[in-house]
C-alpha cells in the first residue's frame, strides 16, 4: 500500500552512514526522468548522497566504475541498463546559458539527474525533488528537508515514511 507523506519533510541524518542509507533506499525508486535537486552550503552532504546513490545503482547493475564528484567535469554519466545517471555539479557556472550547453534539458527528459547546486539552473523542471541539506549540530550530523510535487509524495511515501 502506497502512503502518502506531507511535504516539507523534515529529516535529521546523524552521519554519513545514514546519509548513504537514505540513497541507497532511494535509489531503486528512481527512473528515466526523475530529477533530483541537491541543494545546500559547500560540505552538506550533497556529493556523499549523490555518489552513494549512483554506487548503490551501479552494483546493482554489476556496472564497475568509479563515481568522481562532478566538480571539475560539470557532469558524470553512467550509462545503466534500467536508467542513464547524470550527476550534475553546476557549482562553477556562472552564465545560465552553460546549463544549456551541458544539454541537461534532453537529460532530464531521459535520465535520472542529479544536480547539485540547482540555484544555477535558469529554471528547475517543476517535477524535480528537491532535498536541501544543512550542517546539524553534531559535527557529522545534517539536517535534510525534503520538498516537490504531490506525485512525489505519494510516489516515495512508504520509503520516505520508513526513514524518518
Amino acid at each position: 500500500m502506497t502512503r502518502d507523506v506531507s511535504f516539507p519533510l523534515s529529516l535529521h541524518l546523524g552521519s554519513p552512514a545514514q546519509t548513504t542509507r537514505l540513497a541507497e533506499t532511494l535509489a531503486p525508486e528512481l527512473g528515466a526522468g526523475d530529477v533530483l535537486l541537491l541543494a545546500g552550503p559547500v560540505g552538506a552532504g550533497k556529493s556523499h548522497f549523490a555518489r552513494a546513490l549512483i554506487r548503490w545503482r551501479m552494483q546493482r547493475a554489476d556496472a564497475v566504475e568509479d563515481v568522481p564528484s562532478p566538480t571539475f567535469t560539470l557532469v558524470q554519466s553512467y550509462p545503466l541498463p534500467d536508467a542513464e545517471i547524470w550527476h550534475a555539479d553546476l557549482y562553477r557556472l556562472s552564465d545560465p546559458d552553460e546549463v544549456e550547453e551541458l544539454g541537461l534539458a534532453a537529460a532530464f527528459e531521459e535520465a535520472i539527474c542529479l544536480v547539485e547546486w540547482p540555484d544555477r539552473l535558469p529554471e528547475p523542471p517543476s517535477n524535480a525533488l528537491t532535498l536541501e541539506f544543512a550542517p546539524a549540530d553534531e559535527p557529522e550530523a545534517r539536517n535534510l528537508v525534503i520538498n516537490g510535487p504531490k506525485r512525489w509524495a505519494t510516489r516515495l511515501g512508504a520509503v520516505l515514511e520508513a526513514a524518518t
